[in-house]
């Protein structure tokens, strides 16, 4: 895991360093999403980032829970300024420079601080849960192989982006340009 850490946090460092370099310019879309394709990912985690559709479909009142609150609306917050800044899209969009995350307008499921961030990347998870789509109840040997790739909470994920090692510092104030 802590290999993973240091791939993810070395790989958004370069990604933001050639961002820089070459003056990566974002796209608006509709004013307000900005979709970027990663330039150089880092090494990938296990599995596909799926989004949060395909997350909600099973676990609807999460999602429900999820879609109040500041991480969800971390990249839609997000003034069109920063948009272009790497070192916030890592922590603003899910999987930002990493394989298999974000891959721009066709992840727009990943555009904010999404289930995946924490629990991993869900499309082995997915893909295991389909078998029992029409079950009610599973057995425990069927929980067992449908979390087997999942994670409960993604070690240290929150320092990550809630740090001042990871830039983040008391939030500033937005001016909503």
């Amino acid at each position: 895991m802590a290999r993973l850490v240091r791939n993810v946090v070395i790989g958004t460092t370069v990604l933001a360093a050639a961002a820089v370099l070459i003056g990566v310019v974002l796209p608006l879309i509709g004013g307000k999403a900005a979709h970027a394709v990663p330039l150089a990912p880092s090494a990938a985690p296990q599995g596909e980032y799926i989004g949060t559709k395909q997350c909600s479909a099973c676990h609807f009142k999460e999602y429900m829970v999820w879609k109040k609150t500041k991480h969800a609306k971390a990249f839609a917050d997000m003034p069109a300024k920063y948009y272009g800044d790497a070192s916030c899209l890592k922590c603003h969009i899910t999987a930002y420079g990493v394989a298999g995350g974000y891959k721009g307008p066709s992840t727009p499921d990943l555009l904010g601080v999404t289930c995946e961030v924490c629990h991993g990347p869900g499309s082995k998870h997915a893909e295991a849960a389909k078998k029992f789509t029409d079950k009610k109840v599973l057995t425990d040997d069927e929980k067992k192989l449908v979390n087997a790739d999942i994670q409960r909470c993604v070690t240290n994920v929150c320092i990550m982006c809630h740090t001042e090692a990871a830039g983040h510092k008391e939030h500033p104030k937005y001016d909503k340009q």
